[in-house]
């Protein structure tokens, strides 16, 4: 079977579109009813996660997601203890604009003895944070600064040092519910300056907002919170993707 990462990077003209779960939020029913919208409508892949996950309701929800569709689930971890082998990837987030020691490489020592033990593709990830008009739970929980949205230099020079340390991925995120997503020109001038794909994820609530970013540069979005609110989100963006050329 083709590797996550592989999947990724197989066609690098290919915008893919990535729904976003917090399991803490959805009921059975609910997350069923979000699996069979994301498979009609082609949805590349699940991503799950969330700052808290109170209920430790991740291995149920991966395994729901396993049997009702073939759409590949990709942890997108809060912390060390939102691991499951059930799932077929893991983004290994380095937290690379904040200066919190515990977010760059403590949990991941942590985690490193479970997952050598795991078959999931295990992609070393850049996570920035972005300024998005209005303090987010990812910022509270890691204790540390965003990038401010006007500093495109900034987050340039963030993701590039983030290649160089091998980061497979660089992912920008201005968090769950954020007032505004990553700039354009932010987008732009950062996949100028690396080659590995670029992840774009927050505030994206409309297919205008989900095709802005595409055409900035991004190679996945990431919508969640929005799509937890309106699931005919999932069709709307996922057809406004498909016809970027």
């Amino acid at each position: 079977m083709m590797k996550i990462y592989e999947s990724i990077t197989n066609d690098k003209k290919k915008k893919q579109f990535a729904v976003l779960i917090d399991p803490d939020n959805y009921t059975e029913d609910g997350l069923i009813s979000l699996i069979k919208t994301a498979v009609d409508n082609k949805v590349d892949f699940f991503f799950i996660g969330g700052s808290l996950l109170m209920n430790q309701k991740n291995d149920d929800c991966i395994r729901l997601i396993k049997r009702n569709c073939r759409i590949p689930v990709i942890l997108f971890p809060g912390d060390s203890f939102h691991i499951s082998d059930n799932a077929d990837a893991i983004l290994f987030l380095s937290l690379i604009s904040g200066r919190n020691p515990e977010m760059l490489i403590g949990k991941h020592v942590i985690a490193a003895p479970h997952l050598k033990n795991t078959s999931m593709d295990i992609i070393p990830t850049g996570y920035m944070l972005i300024d998005s008009g209005k303090p987010t739970t990812v910022q509270y929980m890691s204790n540390t600064c965003p990038i401010p949205a006007a500093k495109n230099d900034i987050a340039v020079c963030t993701a590039m040092a983030g290649e160089m340390l091998g980061m497979k991925l660089i992912y920008m995120d201005a968090g769950s519910g954020a007032e505004n997503h990553v700039p354009e020109s932010m987008i732009r001038k950062v996949k100028e300056s690396i080659s590995v794909p670029l992840i774009i994820g927050g505030g994206i609530d409309s297919p205008e907002k989900a095709k802005i970013c595409c055409e900035a540069g991004a190679d996945i979005v990431v919508v969640g919170n929005a799509i937890e609110k309106n699931t005919n989100l999932i069709p709307e963006i996922s057809e406004t993707i498909r016809n970027i050329e």
